[in-house]
């Protein structure tokens, strides 16, 4: 990964003498005329796509640093992939410091927008979505910023994407706020990163409405330090359209809060309803043996100053009518499989243990019932996240 202030200096004096505006127009051969834009801009260029559709047959790529991709505004500029022949995403960005806004995705193979080892990369005021009812065939996931340092996802609205709306995964430095994630699998999932901030945003009609995940056998492990907070997680009922063998495709649908293998997590300041199976759900990983070196389990989560709406009344869980029955019509907000350790919940809810305290034991054998988990934590609160200033003036900037 390049030092910061060394790129910051190249940037600089780069943008200083090639700093350009690229204006791709909507109409015939958009596919090649803005993939030639890409291509050609520099540090310090703008790409500025035009008013209008543009039908596009293949994914784009931008390699280089320090460009602005930039439309005429979500409703205004639609890269419409529709037509797409291959199965790649829409757009893939490998290059540092690189602004995206003000445009839309619609209807790609594959993921919507994915950056890999973008470090400082902005997602502001995009749009990425697919069209018609939520379905397996659809991208797995709106937008994809993985392998990163300083990522900041803002303004951003996904809907449809058959795994994850919005998806931080093995990255480092993470905010994402003021987002929109409707009709996904699940609306916002942090996976296997560290040092995020999730607020400020809404998330609905989902299967899962945030999911914070630690996963075996990927480049980063061991998630920890979430902040989950201000954010409105409400009536995520649709059913689960997850690819079969998708580890998604396990999220219990009506689930608000999921946290799995994680540690450091904190869930704050929160509004929860209408989520049939519960609020706050806090687990170990339950998919084969843990390899060396991964910790599969839950630790120090917290939960507290949320508010809590009517949940538990449909949960998407095996043996959850029988369930609902044994506890009078409903399961209470929060459900722990009880492995794990430090799991604070200061909500004054109830919550509803499983357990399953020894991840070998199937599922088969869980003994639901009520517990205790109001006790305050005394562990240290987490820090905010700081991102770089340049990335905060770039999300500023009309």
């Amino acid at each position: 990964m390049k030092h910061g202030l060394t790129v910051a200096i190249s940037l600089l004096l780069a943008s200083t003498a090639h700093a350009r505006t690229i204006d791709v127009a909507a109409g015939a051969d958009a596919q090649s005329r803005l993939q030639e834009a890409l291509i050609v801009a520099v540090p310090g260029d703008v790409v500025q796509i035009g008013v209008g559709t543009f039908d596009l047959t293949d994914g784009l790529s931008l390699d280089a640093d320090g460009v602005t991709v930039r439309g005429a505004g979500m409703e205004a500029t639609i890269l419409n992939f529709s037509g797409q022949v291959g199965a790649g995403e829409g757009l893939l960005v490998t290059g540092d410091d690189v602004v995206l806004r003000d445009f839309t995705v619609r209807d790609t193979r594959g993921d919507g927008i994915k950056s890999k080892a973008a470090h400082r990369i902005v997602y502001l005021s995009l749009r990425v979505d697919w069209t018609g009812e939520p379905r397996p065939s659809n991208g797995a996931y709106g937008v994809y910023p993985v392998e990163s340092e300083h990522v900041l996802i803002d303004g951003v609205i996904v809907r449809g994407a058959s795994d994850a709306g919005i998806y931080v995964g093995q990255s480092r430095n993470i905010v994402v706020r003021d987002s929109m994630a409707v009709e996904n699998v699940a609306g916002i999932e942090i996976e296997n990163s560290f040092d995020a901030d999730v607020h400020d945003n809404v998330a609905t009609g989902n299967a899962g409405g945030i999911l914070v995940f630690d996963l075996p056998g990927l480049l980063q492990q061991g998630g920890h330090s979430v902040r989950i907070f201000d954010n409105v997680i409400v009536n995520n009922m649709t059913p689960n359209f997850a690819p079969v063998g998708n580890i998604v495709a396990s999220v219990p649908t009506g689930s608000g809060i999921i946290v799995m293998a994680n540690r450091d997590v904190e869930i704050f300041d929160n509004v929860f309803d209408g989520n049939g199976t519960s609020n706050i759900m806090v687990t170990g990983y339950r998919y084969g043996a843990a390899p060396a070196g991964y910790n599969p389990l839950p630790v120090r989560i917290s939960a507290f100053d949320n508010v809590h709406g009517r949940t538990g009344f449909q949960p998407g869980l095996p043996g959850g009518a029988e369930m609902v029955a044994a506890f009078g019509g409903s399961l209470p907000p929060v459900l722990w499989d009880g492995a794990g350790s430090d799991i604070s919940m200061m909500d004054g809810v109830a919550a509803l243990t499983l357990g399953l305290a020894d991840l070998s034991q199937p599922r088969e054998a869980a003994r639901p019932a009520s517990v205790e988990l109001g006790t305050p934590v005394t562990w240290p609160r987490l820090p905010g996240v700081t991102l770089p200033a340049s990335m905060e003036a770039a999300a500023a900037m009309p």
